[in-house]
């Protein structure tokens, strides 16, 4: 009785595991696919199996991100942010120093600066984006996502509105300024990293432009739209740079 037990165990166990890896697989094909909604219920169901999956819960973290990001109407987008919000909170949960948390944390805290009237939470997701992708960089300093996370979160320092820099000072007696040369470091770390990364090419054009670097900023833009599309997004993100570029010559 007891050795059959332990068979069924066993077994039960190595079926668990075929299933994983079959969602895994399925929700992985579907990403290349460019059919995010689909990999997200997968994702969905892996972490409904395993709440301690950090690869897991960071992806229903992204995808919530970018679906929510294409959303009109501001209240989908929060519910979308809100969503992806609850499973980084959960990775960073069940792993505080990885990599990959972190820049879960981050991301989803620079999205809901987006969605945020209350000027006192926005500084406090300025701040929780700089705090966490700074971790995940310390852990991994050559993770590509986060390096373009922290060259984002410069550049948007640079554009802040007054009334939201005045509320930074208030609050946190300031934060590190945000520095256009930093934007760019990092973000070019990130295409090194990753060339085929389409936002990050993308925000390191405009990060030349501002910084009166044109020539750069024609370079990377004519690199930008003969990338391949990796994700829903890129098609209107090559769209974009296509226009830039245009307007730039």
């Amino acid at each position: 009785m007891k050795c059959l037990i332990i068979l069924f165990t066993i077994f039960s166990l190595t079926s668990a595991a075929q299933d994983t890896n079959l969602l895994l697989k399925e929700a992985a094909n579907l990403e290349k696919q460019l059919k995010e909604p689909e990999a997200l219920d997968k994702y969905k169901q892996l972490a409904a199996i395993d709440a301690n999956n950090i690869t897991v819960l960071v992806k229903c973290a992204e995808l919530n991100a970018a679906i929510g990001a294409r959303q009109t109407d501001k209240n989908a987008k929060l519910g979308y942010y809100s969503i992806a919000q609850s499973f980084a909170n959960q990775a960073v949960a069940a792993a505080p120093d990885n990599a990959e948390a972190n820049y879960a944390v981050a991301l989803v805290a620079g999205k809901m600066t987006e969605v945020e009237t209350d000027n006192k939470k926005i500084v406090e997701y300025v701040r929780q984006t700089k705090v966490n992708v700074d971790k995940a960089l310390a852990i991994n300093p050559n993770y590509a996502k986060a390096n373009y996370t922290l060259g984002k979160w410069h550049y948007e320092m640079i554009n802040l509105s007054w009334v939201k820099k005045a509320a930074v000072k208030t609050l946190y007696g300031g934060l590190p300024k945000g520095d256009i040369d930093s934007a760019i470091i990092y973000m070019e770390k990130c295409r090194a990293l990753d060339q085929y990364f389409v936002l990050n090419t993308l925000d390191l054009a405009k990060a030349y432009q501002y910084n009166h670097q044109p020539a750069k900023a024609i370079e990377v833009l004519n690199k930008l739209i003969r990338l391949p599309n990796r994700t829903a997004d890129d098609a209107a993100l090559k769209e974009e740079g296509k226009k830039m570029l245009t307007e730039m010559m």
